[in-house]
């Protein structure tokens, strides 16, 4: 049976029983010395138990806390860039736009407001030409949040003589959040559960998910012919408004680090992004049918496919009418397109489309 920790009356009561025993008196009177002396060593004893109950769940890592899981991902877990343990958020990067009079510098370490309220900070010389000068730069808080769309207007919080204007040349990109106490639990049971056996599938999927961004790794061997090795991965946070689908760049990234873990001796090592196939699911007779119950579907439907897909994996009716019908506040409704949706090749993965209501 599994252990639960006695209640406050319990322990008192096995206390009063034992000091009883151990004196040979017949019962013990309420209000004296003994009894008060037995309640409060109870009361300690109780304190005791549930700090040991509260250790035990640190003591492993599926049920431990933020600050012990923490331990435990420093004793298991290196990251690509030699860290250990949690994945730290990292900062974005891109190139700034910097247009005036020709010959005007915008130096190193100018500071820039972004419409996102985040600030960024030149690393180099700008010296501008005609067509301006452009130079890289870097957010100045950790995430997400630093990341920006193509051509986003910045200020120039100190003005510069002669610099007219300064604008995003690209996007600024690489920004991820720290992560999750549910993908570091995760990715510690992985190396627990799953050794490093010095080349194996599951090792290579390791070796993606520990490099900045990746939420999902998947490997296939022998998919490119026998003796290759194919990784597919996605960065659901860090590329969300590319349905988590990675880039080109990020891809050849992840393989830059996979090569200086992974056995010399495969023949050919390939790392790739999924394919995108959209699905759409056709609902009619839904009951309630308002805005918010749609949303609601959307979400669930993509919490899902969250879960389940993976390259080449069948989305089956099944999982979408349990996604649907587990949508909070649904009392009924009918799916019209009954069919599973076929990958159509191992390469292409499930993305939601469209939801239409009939």
């Amino acid at each position: 049976m599994p252990w639960t920790t006695p209640t406050l009356k319990d322990v008192r009561k096995l206390t009063r029983d034992y000091v009883i025993t151990q004196l040979g008196a017949k019962a013990m009177i309420p209000n004296s010395v003994l009894r008060i002396m037995s309640d409060a060593m109870s009361g300690l004893t109780h304190l005791t138990l549930l700090y040991i109950d509260w250790l035990s769940k640190q003591l492993l890592p599926d049920t431990s806390e933020t600050e012990w899981l923490d331990r435990h991902g420093d004793i298991w877990l290196v990251n690509a860039d030699g860290s250990t343990g949690r994945k730290v958020a990292t900062y974005a990067r891109g190139n700034v736009l910097f247009t005036g009079l020709s010959g005007v510098v915008a130096p190193s370490g100018t500071i820039l407001n972004a419409p996102n309220s985040v600030q960024y900070q030149t690393v180099a010389d700008a010296v501008l030409s005609a067509q301006g000068a452009t130079a890289q730069a870097v957010a100045l808080t950790a995430g997400t949040v630093g990341n920006l769309q193509d051509s986003q207007p910045l200020a120039i919080v100190v003005p510069i003589v002669g610099v007219e204007s300064a604008s995003l040349s690209g996007s600024m990109s690489g920004g991820v959040d720290t992560e999750t106490d549910d993908q570091l639990r995760e990715r510690v049971l992985r190396r627990i559960q799953q050794p490093p056996m010095g080349g194996a599938a599951y090792d290579y999927e390791a070796w993606a998910l520990a490099y900045p961004g990746v939420t999902r790794a998947w490997c296939f061997p022998n998919e490119m012919g026998i003796g290759t090795v194919t990784v597919r991965f996605m960065m659901d946070d860090l590329r969300a408004d590319n349905d988590g689908f990675p880039h080109e760049q990020d891809c050849a990234d992840v393989e830059q680090y996979i090569s200086t873990k992974r056995p010399v001796a495969v023949k050919d090592f390939f790392v790739v992004a999924p394919l995108k196939q959209f699905i759409t699911c056709v609902i009619d007779e839904l009951v309630p049918d308002n805005d918010s119950m749609r949303g609601e579907i959307e979400v669930s439907l993509n919490k899902m496919l969250l879960e389940f897909a993976a390259p080449g994996q069948t989305i089956f009716a099944a999982w979408k009418n349990y996604a649907i019908m587990s949508a909070p506040g649904i009392s009924s409704f009918h799916m019209a397109n009954t069919e599973d949706d076929v990958m159509q090749s191992p390469g292409h993965m499930a993305v939601l489309g469209s939801v239409v209501y009939d």
